[in-house]
């Protein structure tokens, strides 16, 4: 398989999933500040001009963060990292869902590019902040969910490699995290498969959650 990734992204959570099942695959830097998605040559991949993109072995192309870690999750290592009963199954889903559209699309899109949503540069600081509100909010709601819990469902999952990237986003930016947050997010970093993916995506594990 092929991922184009772009390090400390939302890519990330898809790097944790394929090193967690063990998976031969070539990593490929998608260069976003640069505009290498707009590329014929990523777009014939991914029109979307987004990341991540993970190409599998038949060459069909997947999209989207909740997509391509149910995939994984669900048909690589006889759905080793999937939930095996319908509830935990269901909140599964229900967390990825959020995380990408609402704490990444509505909270920290707003945060990272602004411009996307507001084309007056002088409101830009505005919009930064209303993206952080919406982050910290849609962690706090989250963070409900996982009292009493260890993982998102009943063991790890494809969903907690896909919290992780935005709590790491939050870390990075100097949120304060609530505390089910907190703990997920440090038992997170004691995985070797997550200490190896930041470490080759350009991070210092020992240096994060330092603050939170």
């Amino acid at each position: 398989m092929k991922l184009y990734m772009t390090p400390g992204s939302c890519s990330t959570a898809i790097h944790i999933l394929l090193e967690e099942l063990e998976e031969v695959f070539e990593a490929h830097i998608v260069n976003l500040p640069a505009g290498d998605q707009f590329k014929p040559d990523y777009l014939a991949i991914n029109p979307k001009a987004n990341i991540p993109a993970l190409v599998r072995p038949d060459g069909s192309v997947l999209t989207e963060v909740p997509a391509i870690a149910f995939w994984l999750a669900k048909t690589r290592r006889k759905g080793k990292f999937w939930p095996d009963n319908p509830e935990d199954e269901t909140r599964a889903l229900e967390t990825m869902i959020f995380v990408a559209s609402s704490i990444h699309g509505h909270g920290f899109a707003r945060y990272f590019a602004p411009g996307h949503f507001c084309a007056d540069s002088a409101l830009h600081e505005s919009v930064k902040a209303q993206g952080l509100a919406l982050a910290q909010k849609g962690l706090a709601l989250v963070n409900r969910q996982l009292e009493g819990r260890d993982w998102v469902a009943q063991s790890f999952s494809a969903a907690d490699p896909v919290l992780f990237y935005v709590v790491f986003w939050a870390d990075k930016v100097g949120m304060r995290l609530p505390a089910n947050i907190l703990r997920h997010y440090r038992t997170m970093l004691a995985r070797p498969a997550v200490n190896q993916v930041l470490r080759e995506e350009g991070y210092r594990p020992e240096t994060l959650a330092k603050g939170a």
